[in-house]
């Protein structure tokens, strides 16, 4: 037995793309049919790339073929997804009110890189300026710690007719962290799509206002939370935070130059040097470097970037964290001094990056055959 062509298309006329109006065939849908005696190939356009909806096509087609053509034909369905390309979230401003929007980096964990970030997003707001933070460290998020507010709870805003999460604030800082959402004890275990996925309802879902800087949280290393907000935002610049360590500094170059990547091309505003040198209370005109000297300021005349701060290891700086007060507040105090200074220096870094280079636009990456993902 040999099928006709004109069969198979009326066979298939019988049914049509699920949700669609018109019959398969008069969809345009169907691209190519090719027989070989009683086998039978198409070739089917869909718009939908669901696992769900494609094997729903591809039953149809071989129950109408089987049906109205010949029960025992073998029949192969090639979808090609011609899904339509929707329209880039971000236009102008990424998030409307937000002027800049600066990462805090560090190659490694354990250099104290949410800790700056707390004092610098204070230290903005001591000096006038509107600010908010994201935690955007999905995996051991601490802002709602070191802001205070740990065991507290978002609430909801309407705006415009839609709802928004609405930020706590503290210290005249608006905060949004995943801590919030999660039991304090509980582990968030969530594979690379699943962490975006929740950066970008930080961003996107959440009411910020009008802020002069929003200041987000990285998590360590360079990896999908990274890529994620590169693509879902365009970032002012990037501060990156290490320790004087050659091993950090040696991950601190790995994302500055993660930031430099033709791909991604985001200024990086400078370095902090953390735990840069121990000065005891009874030996005051004395300075120990720990974790070497100065490896920070090399790294930054290396690579030629700003080197931003060198903050001491101060006890009363982690024991301000914990406390949930971050120590920029202590006033006189001389790690405040150094964190106020540190802010300071980042408000002189974005003016001059704003000066002399075009805002920075959110990243569109390409894969290895070209396509774009956004």
């Amino acid at each position: 037995m040999k099928l006709t062509k004109d069969q198979i298309e009326k066979a298939l006329s019988t049914i049509s793309l699920p949700n669609a109006e018109e019959n398969i065939m008069d969809s345009g849908a169907i691209k190519n049919i090719q027989i070989f005696g009683t086998d039978i190939e198409l070739d089917v356009e869909i718009k939908n790339p669901t696992l769900q909806y494609k094997k729903k096509v591809e039953v149809d087609c071989m129950k109408a073929i089987h049906n109205h053509a010949f029960e025992k034909s073998k029949v192969k369905v090639n979808l090609i997804i011609n899904a339509p390309v929707k329209e880039k979230q971000i236009k102008g401003n990424p998030i409307p009110g937000v002027k800049n929007i600066v990462a805090v980096s560090s190659g490694k964990g354990g250099v104290g890189k949410s800790t700056i970030a707390a004092n610098l997003a204070v230290g903005l707001s001591d000096l006038g300026y509107k600010v908010g933070v994201i935690d955007a460290d999905i995996y051991g998020p601490s802002m709602h710690i070191m802001f205070g507010l740990e065991g507290a709870t978002p609430s909801a805003v309407e705006v415009d007719g839609k709802s928004k999460i609405k930020p706590l604030e503290n210290y005249g800082v608006k905060l949004l962290s995943i801590g919030f959402f999660a039991q304090s004890q509980q582990a968030v275990v969530w594979r690379g799509p699943m962490a975006s996925k929740a950066l970008n309802q930080l961003l996107w879902d959440t009411h910020w206002g009008e802020l002069d800087y929003l200041i987000v949280d990285l998590p360590p290393g360079t990896g999908d939370i990274h890529l994620s907000l590169v693509q879902s935002i365009p970032l002012t610049g990037a501060v990156v935070v290490s320790t004087p360590q050659n091993i950090a500094l040696a991950d601190a170059k790995k994302g500055i130059n993660m930031f430099r990547m033709d791909s991604i091309d985001v200024p990086v505003l400078g370095i902090v040097e953390n735990m840069a040198y121990f000065t005891p209370e009874e030996l005051p005109n004395n300075k120990y470097y720990i974790f070497g000297k100065e490896g920070a300021k090399g790294l930054a005349e290396q690579m030629q970037i700003d080197l931003l701060a060198e903050i001491p290891i101060v006890q009363s700086l982690r024991e301000a964290a914990d406390a949930g007060r971050p120590a920029v507040l202590q006033e006189t105090t001389s790690i405040a001094i150094e964190l106020l200074k540190m802010a300071k220096n980042v408000v002189k870094a974005i003016e001059k990056r704003n000066t002399t280079l075009a805002p920075t636009k959110a990243v569109e990456l390409t894969n290895s055959k070209g396509c774009s993902t956004k």
